[in-house]
């Protein structure tokens, strides 16, 4: 397999990080914070760019790209922490666009004119034979809402709730996956259908966009798209989260770099020092790990679908903690300075802690991990 990016992934991926560089994401995050003001909207800039269609096919108005292209952007937005409400865009409309009754929908979608976002729903694996959902309280899984049987127009009723779910506030539909008649099915909902309640909710991190989305009665159209498309939207959303939180790991490595070459002490860079070059060192063994498994990932999406989600939790597991020791490491360089509020450093701390439990987790993806290595290695 050849790893390297084309060209055409290059130009996006310089283009996606022109295109955040106008904005001034980290002022507008410590404002939101303070309460002063919102954030920019960034969803005009990403329709210009074609990005709400990377997943979708050419014959419905998309870019026809694949789960690596739209790695490479949620990387530079990762970069630079712009809320731009790709993470629950993006797996919804890779359910819908193998889902042929909802076929109309998808040109809206792909110019951005429509956006939807992912109900996050866990399939089952060996530690957990359920489909569930993430919790409110932070303590066990919560089952997956139910389906009504369908009415004579065909809709189903939706009874059940999902937790924090990326990008729901301001979505026009919701995409996700229910139990009718004991089994998993797709279905999409409109957010301002009766019965559909959308909770903002922030936690954190000011640059997520975050909501609590319960259904009581809610009508809701079942979607024709197979059970493993169901399936690949979360690892999809693994995959995803993954490249936004190398991003931020590579940024965070890069300021701390230059700081500890210019900051000096005892007449010596604090760069020279062997404390400071080691801690320096981890987070870019991290990065590269996680970078590595990522375009693995990226590449066993289309290549390898079976290996898909071994590749994406393992990149999200490693990911997820790259992320983490980055931001405390970050703060660790820049000393005193990097605690203060005037400072980026405690903004990709908030992501970090923020992202380590949003859809399932990093522990739950190392678990999965674990699981499957576990089952291959029994089965040997």
């Amino acid at each position: 397999m050849n790893l390297s990016l084309s060209d055409e992934q290059v130009f996006l991926r310089e283009a996606a990080r022109g295109a955040l560089s106008r904005f001034k994401t980290f002022d507008a995050a410590r404002e939101a914070l303070d309460g002063k003001d919102a954030l920019p909207d960034l969803w005009p800039t990403a329709k210009e760019a074609g990005w709400p269609g990377l997943l979708i096919d050419e014959s419905h108005g998309g870019a026809g790209l694949d789960a690596f292209d739209a790695m490479l952007v949620l990387g530079e937005c990762g970069r630079v922490l712009a809320g731009i409400p790709l993470l629950g865009h993006l797996p919804a409309t890779a359910i819908l666009n193998d889902a042929p009754n909802a076929a109309e929908f998808m040109p809206d979608l792909a110019s951005g004119e429509r956006r939807v976002a992912y109900l996050p729903a866990r399939p089952p694996d060996g530690l957990d034979e359920r489909w569930s959902t993430d919790p409110a309280t932070g303590l066990e899984r919560s089952p997956l809402p139910t389906a009504g049987p369908p009415g004579e127009d065909g809709r189903v009723s939706l009874n059940g709730s999902f937790a924090f779910v990326p990008d729901a506030p301001g979505a026009n539909a919701l995409v996700g996956v229910v139990v009718l008649e004991d089994r998993p099915v797709g279905v999409a909902v409109l957010s301002d259908a009766p019965g559909v309640d959308v909770r903002p909710v922030r936690r954190y991190d000011a640059t997520r966009s975050l909501a609590h989305v319960s259904l009581k009665d809610a009508p809701a159209v079942v979607l024709d798209a197979p059970e493993e498309s169901l399936k690949a939207a979360w690892h999809l959303a693994q995959a995803l989260i993954a490249a936004e939180s190398l991003g931020s790991v590579e940024t965070a490595l890069d300021v701390s770099v230059a700081y500890a070459k210019e900051r000096h002490t005892f007449g010596r860079a604090i760069g020279s020092y062997q404390a400071v070059k080691h801690s320096l060192t981890e987070v870019l063994r991290q990065l590269e790990n996680g970078r590595s498994l990522l375009y693995y990932a990226g590449w066993a999406h289309a290549g390898a679908p079976a290996e898909f989600p071994l590749a994406a939790n393992a990149a999200r597991s490693v990911g997820g903690r790259a992320l983490d020791h980055a931001a405390r490491t970050m703060i660790s360089v820049h000393g005193g300075t990097g605690a203060t509020w005037e400072h980026d450093a405690p903004l990709y701390f908030r992501r970090a802690q923020l992202t380590r439990r949003l859809v399932g987790g990093t522990s739950d993806a190392t678990d999965r991990v674990a699981g499957e290595l576990i089952a291959q290695a029994s089965a040997a």
